[in-house]
């Protein structure tokens, strides 16, 4: 029997009277301004960028290719007789820029728009006709088509489409939505994707050609409209109120890449990187479906007053199929520099009977209060003054070695990451910048003396990025401590934001280079002692950015070491090891890690049929439930029923989520403790040898 039952005559007659021959697209048509500011764009490109761009038939062909990316990367819209008349941006398009020269552009985006347009308005007449799937069929859906060959014939991308349609319906479908609902959630999102195409501007198509010829250069070099300029200072300036999330586009989705330090949705712990969001709400009313929607659209929604509840439906990141998604509420907030600031704890690690003392310090973001340094008063806030008081308090609490959290920090001021570095150094060369030209500025702690000499560890992860990356990478070449974690993120380049007679465009400008000369651009720092992590390094970091540059070196400069933690390394990596054998924390990261990234690489393609997609489903969530209570179990916890779970499973009051036992059974916590553990491991290792030194 069919899952739905088809509309009624007496709605199809109503639906019959009221419709009428929808009006086509307006065509778009560059302006004068926009002409203007391509060849502005052009210029800064080819005199400004740090790398050495070749304007030819290669780079046309690569900037050509983005656009289509861009325009229509899952090959669903455009046929190849569509893309053929355009076919000689494939060489020209470099001398359409410099000469502003963008009406084929257009004409190419025109074209897709009127497919589009198409396309939609043919899914909301099946919609008015009444769905008839019986997800019976051994059909499959494949995921992504990023490779596949643009279709010859309309009919392959019909059968194409009849395919999505009935996977949308389906994913629905597994959700306990009715026929009603199905059908009604549908016609909301392509409804809204119509609204959103009709209410399409020259401003729009702009931004889009100038993302595919600024993104075929570097990831971080951009064009910001004076819309999305006005909107960028808000955000520099910490006003914006929100929910504290960065948030990118993949695909049809909009994706999670990092949470704001102290953000409200960090607070609430209810967002992860790469998790994605299919669906917003407000307090109170329906949720509006953004699958397909634009990334500034998207944004809109979720942005609001301070102090107002936003309903975002997310599917997390570990999920493998896009059926598994639940509602979260976050409460929008400003972010203040008390939510970003360092803060330290003691924690007791017991070897042989005996309690020793570590400290760790959290340091989510590099910041300084600019107002209150740049008025002249004496206690202004910063990065460095925060975790120096930190430093002296745990010192005076007698721990024997401390680790620096800088997991989730993406960095900040520049100068804060150098004053730090001196916290640890006797003075000395902190991070090279190397400008287009070649030019090398160095910089450095100036100031003579340590504050703390003693064992030091750095806990990096993937989101660790920029300043973070400099300030591990210094440590690490000083041989002054251990770096523990995972690989950071890889953020190793400087921009500038430059006005243009229209609009304004972020550049690429220099490239940051540790002072062994190694960059830290997409390779990242290394940790000396790797640990398991969830994050994707294929989805998340510099290295899954699509023509991120370049990792290489410099010249390095000279550097007084100030310890060989390398000769350490294979007795702190066998300790580490034994202890990680029995941690069911760190073997469920590990387990979990490898679990995911085999799952990612069989999801290729989805079942159409019911019964089989149910299989499939479950029986991967099977594999992640069962490592969770495998975790469960060694930690004497209760077993979960269901895998998503995991997530909404907290603490029933706020004294018991306060709790050392229980932050001790928290995944996350499991770094942390650890790092001291290999810290204590590593001050014994050099008591060891101090005291060898002196027979």
């Amino acid at each position: 029997m069919s899952l739905f039952a088809t509309l009624s005559r007496s709605v199809a007659l109503a639906v019959m009277l009221v419709v009428t021959s929808p009006a086509a697209l307006a065509q778009l048509e560059p302006t004068d301004e926009q002409r203007q500011a391509a060849v502005e764009i052009a210029d800064s490109l080819r005199y400004g960028h740090y790398a050495d761009i070749t304007f030819d038939e290669a780079w046309s062909q690569d900037a050509f290719q983005r656009y289509l990316d861009i325009l229509d990367g899952q090959r669903a819209y455009l046929l190849r007789s569509d893309i053929e008349p355009y076919r000689h941006l494939e060489t020209g398009m470099a001398d359409a820029l410099f000469n502003g020269e963008l009406d084929d552009a257009f004409d190419l985006y025109n074209t897709f728009s009127d497919r589009q347009q198409s396309r939609l308005e043919s899914l909301l007449a099946k919609l008015d006709e009444g769905l008839d799937f019986d997800f019976e069929s051994n059909e499959r859906l494949e995921i992504d088509r990023e490779e596949s060959p643009w279709a010859s014939r309309q009919s392959e991308l019909d059968e194409l489409w009849r395919k999505r349609l009935k996977n949308d319906a389906l994913t629905l479908a597994l959700t306990d939505q009715d026929s009603e609902q199905i059908e009604d959630n549908l016609r909301q999102r392509y409804e809204g994707q119509l609204t959103r195409l009709e209410q399409t501007e020259s401003e729009d198509v702009f931004g889009v050609l100038m993302a595919a010829v600024t993104s075929s250069i570097d990831p971080h070099t951009g064009y910001l409209s004076p819309r999305q300029g006005e909107s960028f200072d808000i955000q520099m300036s910490l006003s914006l109120e929100g929910i504290g999330a960065l948030l990118q586009s993949d695909g049809e989705y909009v994706k999670v890449s990092s949470l704001v330090p102290g953000g409200p949705a960090e607070r609430a712990g209810v967002l992860e990187p790469a998790d994605r969001i299919i669906a917003v709400g407000q307090e109170e009313g329906e949720m509006v479906n953004v699958v397909g929607m634009r990334l500034d659209n998207v944004v809109d929604l979720i942005r609001g007053p301070k102090g107002s509840v936003v309903r975002l439906d997310v599917v997390p990141a570990q999920a493998v199929d896009m059926t598994r998604s639940q509602t979260v509420e976050i409460t929008r907030d400003t972010v203040s520099l008390e939510d970003q600031a360092g803060h330290g704890e003691v924690i007791e690690v017991e070897r042989d009977g005996e309690p020793h003392r570590l400290g760790v310090i959290n340091i989510p973001t590099f910041y300084v209060d600019f107002d209150a340094w740049q008025a002249g008063e004496e206690e202004y806030r910063s990065t460095t003054r925060d975790v120096a008081k930190e430093v002296e308090r745990l010192k005076e609490e007698g721990v024997e070695g401390i680790v620096l959290d800088l997991r989730n920090n993406g960095g900040g001021a520049l100068q804060e990451a150098n004053s730090l570095i001196g916290l640890f150094i006797d003075r000395g060369p902190t991070v090279q910048v190397r400008d287009a030209q070649g030019r090398i500025q160095l910089y450095g702690d100036s100031e003579a003396g340590t504050l703390y000499d003693g064992p030091l560890g750095v806990l990096v992860n993937r989101l660790s990025a920029s300043a973070s990356e400099i300030f591990a990478g210094a440590i690490q070449d000083y041989g002054r401590g251990l770096v523990l974690g995972t690989p950071t993120f890889g953020k190793g380049t400087v921009q500038t934001l430059n006005e243009l007679s229209h609009g304004q465009i972020k550049l690429t400008r220099a490239k940051f280079y540790r002072i062994s000369g190694d960059s830290t651009q997409n390779r990242g720092v290394e940790p000396d002692i790797d640990f398991p992590s969830l994050i994707d390094p294929e989805r998340i970091g510099e290295s899954s950015l699509d023509n991120a540059l370049a990792w290489d070196t410099v010249q390095n400069v000279q550097y007084r070491r100030y310890g060989e933690p390398e000769t350490m390394l294979d007795k702190l990596i066998a300790q580490h090891d034994a202890r990680a054998q029995d941690n069911a924390n760190f073997r469920y990261l590990e387990r979990q890690s490898t679990l995911a990234r085999q799952l990612r690489e069989q999801h290729t393609s989805v079942s159409l049929n019911r019964e089989q997609r149910q299989r499939e489903m479950e029986a991967q969530e099977a594999e992640q439930l069962s490592l969770e209570n495998q975790r469960r179990r060694a930690l004497g916890l209760e077993e979960l029923d269901e895998w998503m779970d995991a997530r909404t499973d907290e603490p029933d009051n706020t004294e018991e989520a306060d709790s050392t036992e229980d932050d001790a059974t928290a995944v996350d916590r499991a770094y942390v403790l650890e790092s001291a553990e290999i810290l204590l491991d590593y001050a014994h290792l050099q008591d060891s040898q101090r005291l060898a030194a002196k027979r």
